[in-house]
Formats: structure tokens, sequence, C-alpha cells
């Protein structure tokens, strides 16, 4: 984690790994890829400033920022951890990065996780579990970073409906399961 969580990092205006992973799913995703993808960018984003990272954990955060909710759309559903840690092990072994499994399967599986995720193997599970905790919250929830980082990342990938997205997906999923209304919230 950073040491001085006052410190930002530049906002980059496209980071090429999440263009060439997403751009696959478009389709997929459909009327929502652009709100899912400026998600991913805002997310990841926070990620970076929340910490000092090495170009292998960058391209860590991007590979599972990209999968971490992609199972809603790729296997219809609002149960969409297993199918997204699912797709994210598939590209991982197409592209021979399976030593990262692990890792990115955990970084997928606990990013609604309420309490903080300890394991000093792997730092990013909370990382990433803080950056998608900071853009869900809208920003509410700061984890430490300068208000004004977050309002620039937000102006830069603006919402686009993203979270009223998710509520309807949410909503349908409650009015058919209503004794397992949220199944990606972790104690």
């Amino acid at each position: 984690m950073r040491k001085n969580k006052e410190s930002t990092v530049p906002i980059e205006e496209r980071v090429p790994l999440l263009e060439e992973i997403l751009g696959k799913w478009k389709n997929e995703i459909g009327n929502d890829y652009p709100k899912y993808k400026n998600h991913v960018y805002r997310m990841v984003h926070f990620c970076f400033a929340l910490h000092d990272c090495n170009n292998e954990e960058r391209e860590k955060i991007i590979i599972a920022g990209c999968f971490h909710d992609l199972g809603i759309w790729a296997n219809d559903t609002f149960d969409y951890l297993s199918p997204s840690v699912a797709l994210a092990k598939e590209y991982l072994k197409q592209n021979k990065l399976e030593r990262w499994v692990p890792e990115i399967e955990m970084m997928i599986d606990t990013h609604h996780k309420i309490r903080q995720h300890h394991d000093d193997r792997y730092p990013l599970i909370e990382v990433f579990r803080k950056g998608d905790l900071v853009d869900v919250s809208l920003g509410l929830v700061k984890c430490g970073l300068p208000k004004a980082y977050i309002k620039s990342v937000k102006d830069r990938f603006p919402n686009a409906g993203f979270h009223k997205r998710l509520v309807q997906l949410a909503g349908g999923w409650f009015s058919r399961h209503p004794l397992n209304p949220l199944p990606v919230l972790k104690w």
C-alpha cells in the first residue's frame, strides 16, 4: 500500500491491455459496454493510486478488473463471481499466465468482501477490494484516496448509468431469489 495516501497517479486516458481484453466482450456486454468499461477504468485507477504497482501488479489489476463483473453479461446472472473467475482463468490459461490464477481468482472472488482481506502472500487482493469499493460507493468510501483525485477519475470516466444498471440487475435477481438477495457479498 502507498505510505502517502495524498499522492496520486496520473489518469491514463487509454490502457491498451484493458481495451484489448474488454474489446473482445463488447458485443456480449452490449449497451452496458461503456458503463462497465468506465467502471473498470475508475476502479483500476483507484487501485493504482492505493498501491505503488510494478508492471506485473498493474497487469494483474487490469486483468482482474476486466473480468471481475463480466459474468453478469457472459452468464446472464447476478450470481456472477464464479462465472467471472472462470472467464479470467481461461484468459490466463490462453496467455500462459497460469501462475497468476490463485491471486487473480481471489481478487475477483473477494472483491465484495465486507471486511478487510488479510493475506501477506497476495496484497493486491485488498487493494482490489478497496479500489472497487471506492467506485461502487460513488466515492463516498475513499479508502484514504484524496477527494479531488476521485473526482478527477470520475470526471474522466463518467458513470454513464453503471450504478443504476447494477440496481436494475440486483432488483431482477432479488425478485427471483428473495432469500438470497445479494449472492456476491461475502463477510
